[in-house]
């Protein structure tokens, strides 16, 4: 980490010759709508081309933007700016944002954290408190506590906000919840917003059902498809031109983009996004399986494999032979059937093909007690439906639910693609 109180001149110029190289390993896929062509030249593209870098590493589109700031930061374990792909570990080859503009003399007045926290060891819905940062002596505000959304004073001594946060895509992770209520305080206080844009690794295909508006909540704001196929900057553009925030206001944005990325460019995130979403197995199924967290079925929290794996026990063993049992861990104090033997699916190995509801359906088909299965107003939420679960309970196939969802992603598709930054 670069410490406080070097040459401002000198950490300058360290931060501007840091590079990104974060390209991984993912699996193509063939979800609804699907821009990959080639897999094996995607996949070689993915894993050589050395010139991607992600916003925060671009200092030299910002710094300048920040200096004689009151400067606000939105952000977690994910906002960094990287070193050398060779480096690069969970332990070291990047720096924190925050850490590296401190060292460079920018006036850091607070840090806000969201879901999971500034450090982001907090459990998926957990409420995360003020406080104060033990590294930086920064205060923090929460935005995952009694307030999803900052308030005038806390803005008071605010200039500019940057928000960077690593998001992964798909509806209900909440990340582009609080960046709906950071746009909205930014304009309600004419303060202007940075975002630092980072690649989505779920963002070459957009799934699932589209929100009704009368479902909306912190799990789904905005009327998309579960998978929506943009990063953060994209997604804030469309905030802005299709009107969504608070009586149309519009927020003053700037968004630092990503450097010779291309949505089909497939994505490895160097550092969990959130603690139960350790890999990139577990970030692909995740479209998949997040559904599992608005019904009964433990969908691998509290154990080494969250999202890679589901179980409960009064699922069939005799058709769900896979057992695991759930106990308190990392990101998870409480997981669901805690100490209980649960049956159920290994997917750790398996092959991604884009969003599917076959473990959803199949964990239902295979419920002992199907009254048991879903939790019906946070599946509703999840879902942003009620017409999903009536689906799959009067035993629809697959392939005839999501053809009720045709005529929404062709209207969604054609409303993102003016606010798109990428090819």
């Amino acid at each position: 980490m670069m410490q406080l109180g070097f040459n401002k001149i000198k950490n300058t110029v360290f931060l501007f010759v840091l590079v990104l190289i974060s390209c991984g390993n993912f699996s193509q896929t063939e979800p609804a709508i699907n821009k990959k062509s080639n897999e094996d030249q995607m996949l070689q593209q993915a894993q050589h081309d050395k010139s991607l870098h992600v916003g925060a590493n671009r200092t030299e589109l910002y710094l300048p933007i920040l200096t004689d700031k009151n400067v606000g930061i939105v952000a977690n374990q994910t906002s960094v700016i990287f070193y050398d792909e060779s480096e690069m570990t969970e332990q070291k080859g990047y720096t924190h944002l925050v850490d590296s503009l401190l060292s460079l003399d920018i006036n850091v007045r607070k840090v806000f954290s969201p879901e999971h926290g500034f450090r982001g060891t907090s459990d998926a819905g957990e409420l995360v408190n003020d406080g104060v940062d033990t590294k930086t002596g920064l205060s923090i505000v929460s935005l995952h506590g009694k307030s999803k959304k900052p308030s005038k004073e806390q803005l008071n001594d605010i200039d500019i906000i940057i928000f960077d946060i690593q998001d992964v895509g798909v509806r209900f992770y909440t990340y582009i919840s609080t960046l709906h209520y950071i746009m909205e305080s930014c304009a309600e206080a004419k303060i202007p917003l940075i975002i630092l844009d980072r690649p989505n690794p779920n963002g070459h295909y957009i799934d699932g059902p589209t929100l009704e508006i009368e479902h909306r909540s912190f799990l789904g704001m905005h009327p998309i498809p579960l998978v929506h196929g943009m990063t953060i900057g994209e997604y804030a553009q469309m905030i802005n031109g299709e009107n969504w925030l608070k009586n149309g206001i519009q927020c003053d944005i700037t968004v630092i983009p990503i450097a010779n990325y291309t949505h089909e460019i497939s994505y490895s995130l160097p550092i969990r996004p959130s603690p139960n979403l350790p890999n990139d197995q577990a970030i692909k199924l995740y479209p998949s399986l997040g559904l599992f967290e608005g019904t009964n079925i433990n969908a691998g929290r509290g154990t080494e494999f969250q999202f890679q794996r589901f179980g409960a026990p009064f699922l069939n063993p005799e058709t769900m032979a896979f057992t695991y049992t759930p106990e308190s861990n990392f990101g998870a104090k409480h997981p669901k059937h805690k100490g209980k033997l649960c049956y159920g699916e290994d997917l750790s190995t398996e092959k991604i093909n884009g969003m599917t509801l076959k473990w959803i359906i199949k964990a239902y088909e295979n419920s002992m007690d199907k009254s048991l299965f879903f939790l019906t107003d946070g599946f509703t939420k999840h879902a942003g439906t009620t017409k999903l679960q009536k689906q799959i309970e009067a035993g629809l196939t697959e392939a005839e639910i999501k053809q009720t969802w045709d005529a929404g992603l062709k209207i969604y598709d054609a409303m993102r693609r003016p606010y798109l930054l990428y090819d």
